[in-house]
């Protein structure tokens, strides 16, 4: 499996519950409508709370900042990855995804990369 990570910050104008809602109620079904187009097999939200528990973890690491959530997104292999990218219907739902995410994402502060899980504690 390859995966996507995208660590979520929201643009300055929103509040982190209208980002959550936009991301969970808008971009969310704009992704599950495009993922055949992209060859994604999974798609996850992971949305940030329990600022007191996150804010005393952070404290102990000296951490940086929060992010607003985490997305998540899986494809079954580089292949797969790469074939949907040279599909004009994923060049047009990857033009569709950004246009969207530029509205709710402050993507200058949103690292994004693509690797591979090794599972350590599972099923």
């Amino acid at each position: 499996m390859l995966k996507l990570t995208f660590c979520l910050h929201r643009r300055p104008e929103l509040s982190r519950a209208e980002f959550q809602r936009y991301w969970r109620e808008t971009h969310g079904p704009l992704v599950r409508r495009h993922a055949a187009a992209l060859g994604i097999v999974r798609y996850v939200q992971l949305h940030t709370g329990h600022d007191d528990l996150g804010a005393a973890l952070r404290g102990s690491r000296g951490g940086p900042e929060p992010y607003d959530g985490v997305a998540q997104l899986w494809w079954q292999d580089r292949a797969a990855f790469e074939a949907a990218l040279t599909k004009p219907e994923a060049q047009h739902a990857g033009a569709e995804l950004l246009a969207d995410e530029k509205r709710f994402i402050d993507l200058a502060r949103s690292p994004l990369w693509i690797g591979e899980e090794h599972e350590v504690i599972g099923d």
